[in-house]
Formats: structure tokens, sequence, C-alpha cells
């Protein structure tokens, strides 16, 4: 389920999902196209396709074969050159209403990857968690770095890709998981979101998290037996979409809602931007428990 101005990006076929990769490692091509058809079927906007360390060839397949049971764009998901070329160049915007795929995602060192889009234009999901450092790469401790890594890989893309817009990429601002955040990652991401959005350079672009990636390893329910995950989510989505978040890679599956104030996990969320180092994990843990 969704929230009104949010677009979900279907997270379930990737092979670093147990289930899916048991579908992969079987080769069930049914099997993974029912769960695309599921997710279309669910409201997914676009279509995640993340066939791991599998040849090029059978990325090809999979975009096509999905392509062929859906008519929501796919979302390209690899930091392997040859896999990428090979999911776009076997992508047909016909058969998506026209709309380009998602190419999820390019980072600083990724960057070659922009040339691909003349072969097929594409939506990056650009990563600018972490920045180029002495030619490696470093993660982003604050929000004015994320900030300058957005400039700087925007930058790069309209370079490189010539005639795109704001409209034509989506940031990645990277979210860390909340249970184990004792270095204040929620509270760079968020100040580095409300950097960009009132950023005129910025102005029009999409943004995006691997929502998911938020709640990972925390219990299902809490003591009372009420979900922990969704609102969580829901309680970070209420405080990331005015900053500019329109869209995530996360579940179809998952019920994300307009939260009140007096929730429990809103509470939780408010607490946690109070607080700093241990003591956020401490909240996270009293909020489930």
């Amino acid at each position: 389920m969704s929230l009104p101005g949010l677009t979900i990006i279907g997270e379930s076929i990737n092979d670093s999902v147990p289930s899916t990769k048991k579908l992969f490692d079987a080769g069930d091509i049914d099997g993974l196209l029912k769960l695309a058809q599921s997710q279309d079927e669910a409201g997914a906007g676009y279509l995640d396709v993340n066939v791991g360390p599998r040849p090029p060839e059978f990325m090809a397949e999979m975009v096509r074969k999905i392509q062929g049971v859906t008519a929501k764009p796919l979302s390209i998901d690899t930091p392997d050159y040859e896999i990428a070329k090979a999911g776009l160049t076997a992508y047909d915007p016909a058969r998506a209403g026209g709309k380009r795929p998602v190419l999820n995602s390019i980072s600083a060192l990724r960057a070659k990857m922009f040339e691909l889009f003349k072969l097929q234009p594409f939506m990056p999901i650009l990563l600018v968690s972490e920045n180029v450092v002495d030619g490696k790469s470093q993660p982003c401790r604050t929000a004015e770095e994320t900030h300058r890594a957005a400039q700087e890989l925007v930058k790069t893309f309209k370079d490189q890709c010539p005639g795109t817009t704001n409209a034509d990429y989506i940031i990645d601002p990277g979210i860390a998981p909340l249970g184990s955040d004792s270095e204040g990652n929620i509270h760079r991401l968020l100040a580095a979101m409300e950097l960009i959005h009132k950023d005129p350079a910025f102005a029009g672009c999409h943004a995006s998290v691997g929502l998911s990636n938020f709640t990972v390893m925390l219990p299902s329910k809490r003591a009372d037996g009420s979900p922990v995950k969704g609102p969580l989510e829901s309680a970070f989505l209420a405080k990331a979409m005015p900053l500019g978040l329109d869209m995530v890679i996360g579940s179809v599956k998952r019920k994300y809602e307009k939260l009140p104030a007096d929730h429990p996990a809103m509470v939780c969320i408010e607490d946690c931007l109070k607080l700093k180092g241990f003591d956020v994990l401490m909240r996270v843990r009293e909020f489930y428990a």
C-alpha cells in the first residue's frame, strides 16, 4: 500500500532476497514472473530486477520475460557494467508506455555507467551517501558532505548525458538500519535531504531510499503484537516526504500510511532525532520491547 505522492519500486525480484534467490537457483522463471505480476497488481510503480552475479545474457532474458507479463517500467539493479548494458539493451520502452527504465544505482566511482545512456536513455539512481577521496570511496559523515556529493554527481550525469534535466534523475542519500544507527545516520540523512530540497539547483528532482534497509534486523512485532517495521517506515516517510522523498525501493506488502503525531512509531522517530549514539539504539529497543 502506498501513500499519495509516493512511488514504490517493488523490491522482490532481487537475488539478495533469500526466497527469490531460491527461485533463481532453481531456474523457476514462472515463479519470478508471478512475483512481477503480484507486485504490479499490488501497486508498484516500477519493478526492480537484480539477478545477482549471473551472466549478462540472463539479465537480458529476465528483462524481456518480465516485460512480457507487466507494463510497469523496470529498474535494472546491478553494479556490473556488462549486466547493466545487457538489461538496458533488452528493455523495450514501448512495453512500458514509453517510460524509461531506472538504473540502480550509480556512485561517483561507477560513473562509467553513464556511457550506457547512449544505448538506452535511463533514469539513474545517484548514490550520494559516499564521495571520492584520493580515488577511493569514503562515506559521507555530514549533511554538507552529502549535499556536495550530490552536486558533483549530478554535474557528472548532466555533462555525460546532454539534454537531461533534474526530472531525469533520482537522488539516493543513503539510509542505514535504525536498530544499529549509533553514528547518527538518520540525522545526516534528513539534514542532507533538507539541504538538497532547499537548493534551487535541485528543483524538480526525485529522491529515493531503500526503505526496507531502515528496519532490517528489527523484530516484526512489538511485545503487544502490533507491527514494528511498517509503522517505523511510515514514521520515517512522514519526516522525509516533505523534504522531497517521492520514491522508495520497498515492499508492496508493507502498509505505508499517514500516522497521527501521537502514534508510538512517530514518537519513537522524533525521540531518536533528539538523541545521539547508543541512546538512539536504546530508544528503538524500547519501542519494540
